[in-house]
């Protein structure tokens, strides 16, 4: 039982990747990576943005950022790499695709549907 809890040990004890709490040294890249690390979410807090979260794995996700940016990618490549490896959920700015068009017409399916009701309801009594 007890090499089933080592590698939980080791993950928590592991030191927090170079950019997780450092900027970079350009001012106009570290902007750009703190702009875009504010609407990334936390996958593990779910709530806070990797910016305001201090769980190792935002850690983990504002060095990807930090360095990708200054490797030169836009801060666009670099959330469609965060979203292709860890989801749609990461971005706080949701893509209609494939998979998430029903979250974006299924609400106007369900308005039409109830005012179609109503109106059938009451619109007829007036006549």
């Amino acid at each position: 039982m007890a090499v089933v809890a080592v590698p939980t040990l080791a993950q928590g004890s592991a030191p927090p990747a170079p950019y997780a709490y450092r900027q970079l040294d350009d001012p106009a890249q570290e902007a750009a990576a703190q702009e875009l690390m504010e609407t990334l979410r936390c996958l593990k807090c779910q709530s806070q943005s990797i910016a305001d979260s201090d769980a190792p794995m935002a850690g983990d996700m504002r060095h990807q950022v930090r360095i990708r940016i200054a490797a030169g990618e836009q801060p666009e490549e670099v959330r469609a790499w965060l979203m292709q490896r860890y989801g749609d959920y990461v971005s706080y700015a949701p893509v209609v695709s494939a998979r998430t068009w029903p979250l974006f017409v299924l609400p106007i399916v369900f308005l039409l549907a109830i005012a179609a009701i109503l109106w059938r309801r009451f619109g007829k009594g007036k006549a």
